[in-house]
């Protein structure tokens, strides 16, 4: 069975583009515009676009070295890599997930946004070029292999591929979400559980 992984608040202990709001942004944008979507007044889509686009007067280097510097992985994500060779979903952006990546020593296959980092306020180029037929939002089910996969994932953007998964392992939101849908998953805090469980 294929090993699919969520990068933020999955693979990363801290949602790296709350860091990036944190430190370059505008972290109250980010709060409000997540209350915005969780009212259903605004979808994923807006909901990125207005957080990314208050980064501005950073270069998209400056932004990614200080992210080596400063974001961690969840423990086990190189043990399973090894042993599973995932392929890594993102809704975040691969300019920024790549120099961690790389700092880590990891190789992944990976499918995420990329930015286009204006002076003015950073712009999403999005990785497909329409929502989602089933949930109608800009979500990770075009990306999902067509083989059985296990989905692991902790947040708003992994719901419509956790519901199209064969096993799913959860946490945060996402696991609230699927108990409160009444659809079985598998809690992890760190990944040296999900690896466990697989391997069981």
């Amino acid at each position: 069975m294929k090993l699919v992984l969520d990068w933020d608040g999955t693979v990363t202990e801290v949602d790296t583009l709350l860091l990036v709001m944190r430190r370059f942004g505008d972290a109250d944008v980010f709060r409000s515009a997540g209350e915005r979507m969780r009212r259903g007044e605004i979808g994923y889509r807006e909901l990125m676009e207005l957080e990314v686009s208050t980064v501005r007067d950073a270069t998209l280097e400056e932004v990614a070295a200080w992210l080596v510097g400063n974001a961690r992985l969840r423990a086990g994500f190189r043990e399973l890599v090894e042993r599973h060779r995932p392929l890594v979903l993102s809704g975040g952006f691969e300019q920024l997930i790549r120099p961690l990546l790389a700092r880590e020593g990891v190789e992944v296959d990976l499918v995420a946004n990329r930015v286009d980092p204006r002076p003015q306020g950073w712009r999403i180029v999005w990785a497909h070029d329409r929502p989602c037929e089933v949930c109608g939002d800009w979500c990770k089910r075009l990306w999902l292999p067509r083989e059985p996969f296990a989905y692991v994932g902790d947040g708003y953007s992994d719901r419509c591929a956790a519901l199209a998964a064969d096993r799913v392992f959860a946490r945060a939101g996402l696991a609230e979400f699927l108990g409160a849908e009444g659809r079985a998953f598998e809690p992890f805090e760190d990944l040296h559980d999900v690896l466990r469980a697989l391997e069981r």
